[in-house]
């Protein structure tokens, strides 16, 4: 929850709320994760890991030549 001061009225960003609602927006792309299909909590979690690493690779790819371009 995120605790605003009284002093502002109106329409205010949220700071930081959506990056997690974006975050379960990728998640659900990824079919194996929209349903409770796994028995084990560990088989589940590595699904996750697996998912996000997926979504981040271009981004490290994209950072990795920056800092070879650098160099």
């Amino acid at each position: 929850m995120v605790k605003l001061p009284e002093a502002k009225r109106g329409f205010v960003l949220l700071p930081r709320r959506w990056v997690v609602e974006r975050s379960f927006g990728w998640a659900a792309r990824f079919r194996r994760l929209a349903r409770d299909y796994e028995r084990l909590p560990e088989t589940l979690a590595g699904l996750h890991y697996l998912a996000f690493a997926c979504l981040r690779l271009p981004h490290l790819t994209e950072a990795m030549n920056i800092v070879q371009n650098m160099l």
